[in-house]
C-alpha cells in the first residue's frame, strides 16, 4: 500500500531517483538509525545466507547483487567473499557516484560493476543481473510495489538462489516514511514509499517461486538499543521499525 503525501508545505516529495540523489551526499552521515540497525541485523543475516548458498551451491565464482546498492555499505561485505562476482544496483545515479568514489582501486574493485536500475521503469532486468546465485537487497522494497519486486528478483536468480531481504516494518511505516534534511534548504524530502506488511511481502514472494526458509524476523526498538541507534530512535522505542529474513526461488 503507497504511504499517502502528507499535506505539509516544509516537506517536497520527489520522485525516488531524484530524492535520493539529494541525499547521496549526507546519506552515510545523517544519523539514520534504521540504517545502523540494519548493519547490526546484517552481521547476523549475511554470513547466515551465505552458509545457506555454500550448503546448496558450493561451486564458484558466484555472482552476488546488491539491490539497491545506495553508497554500498552491503556491496563493501560481499566484496569480501572470495571467488564472487559483485554486482551493485540502485536507481539513483548519485548514489552510485559515491559508491564508486567509495570502491575505486579499493581490493575486490576489479570484481565489481555498478549500474542505475530502475525496477518500477525498467520491466526486465538487464542480462547482466540475470542468473544470480544470490541477492541482498536492504531497506529497498519500500519504494517499490511489492509485484515488481519479486517479479524482477524472481528472473534475476537461478533456481536455488537466495535473497536476503530486509525493508522498514509497515507499523513503523504507518507512522513515516524514509526521507531526510536537505542540508542546503532545510526541507524535508521523501521519495515515494510503500507500507508492505510481513504477510503481505511472504503471500507475493511465494506467487513468484520464492519461499521463506525461516519466519521472518521483525524487530521492535527496545530501550537498551538506544545507545546503538542514537538519539533518533527514543521517538521510537516500542514500535516495530524493521524486518528481514532471507528466502530462496525454487
Amino acid at each position: 500500500m503507497a504511504i499517502p503525501q502528507v499535506q505539509d508545505p516544509s516537506i517536497r516529495y520527489l520522485k525516488t531517483a531524484e530524492a535520493y540523489d539529494l541525499w547521496a551526499n549526507v546519506y552515510d552521515t545523517d544519523g539514520n538509525f534504521l540504517q545502523a540497525l540494519d548493519t547490526i541485523q546484517m552481521r547476523s543475516l549475511l554470513p547466515w545466507a551465505l552458509t545457506l548458498l555454500e550448503s546448496t551451491n558450493p561451486a564458484r565464482p558466484w555472482k552476488l547483487v546488491d539491490l539497491g546498492c545506495g553508497t554500498g555499505r552491503n556491496t563493501a561485505a560481499l566484496l569480501e567473499v572470495r571467488d564472487s562476482e559483485v554486482i551493485g544496483l540502485d536507481v539513483s545515479p548519485g548514489m552510485l557516484e559515491v559508491a564508486k568514489q567509495r570502491f575505486k582501486d579499493g581490493v575486490g574493485s576489479g570484481r565489481l560493476q555498478l549500474q542505475v536500475l530502475d525496477m518500477i521503469e525498467q520491466s526486465v532486468p538487464s542480462s547482466l543481473t540475470t542468473w544470480a546465485d544470490a541477492i541482498v537487497s536492504t531497506l529497498v522494497i519500500e519504494h517499490i510495489p511489492a509485484d515488481i519486486f519479486f517479479r524482477q528478483v524472481s528472473q534475476m536468480l537461478k533456481p536455488g538462489g537466495i535473497l536476503l531481504l530486509t525493508n522498514m516494518h509497515a507499523e513503523m511505516g504507518g507512522i513515516s516514511q524514509a526521507g531526510f534534511i536537505d542540508p542546503q534548504t532545510g526541507e524535508k524530502i521523501r521519495p515515494a514509499s510503500y507500507a508492505h506488511t510481513v504477510p503481505d511481502v511472504e503471500a507475493e514472494a511465494g506467487k513468484y517461486g520464492l519461499e521463506v526458509i525461516e519466519k521472518i524476523q521483525e524487530v521492535c526498538v527496545e530501550r537498551d538499543m538506544v545507545s546503538q541507534l542514537g538519539e533518533r530512535s527514543v521517538k521510537w522505542i516500542g514500535v516495530k521499525v524493521w524486518f528481514g529474513g532471507i528466502l530462496r526461488k525454487k
